[in-house]
């Protein structure tokens, strides 16, 4: 293997903005933001999910960002600043830089994720992914 996760980790923290999970709650009222949750159907609908976020699975994300692709999700083509979330943080940084290399620019994630949102008691409403 030439590049392993750690390293495309390494390499997309020094691309993306990391919102500790104090931070991402300040932004939940912020009508310029939209919350991006990449995690799979089954974790959203077992655990919720931050309040009006978009669901965006991490498998089928170029897709949705694409707004040529038939799976374009309009909302994440629009000037609104993006905040990418995951279990852990892990999906959601890699899935914000692939974000920036299509072209979004104003893009961030939350780092320690939903898992740091629900420990920090952050609100959450039952999600069907």
């Amino acid at each position: 293997m030439r590049k392993g996760v750690r390293e495309l980790v390494e390499e997309a923290h020094a691309m993306v903005m990391t919102h500790d999970v104090a931070d991402a709650m300040e932004l939940a009222d912020d009508a310029s933001v939209v919350f991006v949750d990449v995690r799979d159907h089954v974790e959203i609908d077992t655990h919720g999910k931050i309040p009006g976020a978009v669901h965006a699975s991490r498998g089928m994300l170029e897709f949705h960002l694409d707004p040529a692709s038939p799976f374009h999700i309009d909302v994440l083509g629009s000037a609104q600043r993006l905040v990418f979330y995951c279990a852990g943080g892990g999906r959601s940084i890699l899935a914000a830089r692939t974000a920036l290399e299509m072209g979004c620019e104003e893009v961030a994630h939350i780092g320690g994720g939903f898992g740091a949102w629900l420990e920090a008691g952050g609100p959450i409403e039952k999600g069907n992914g």
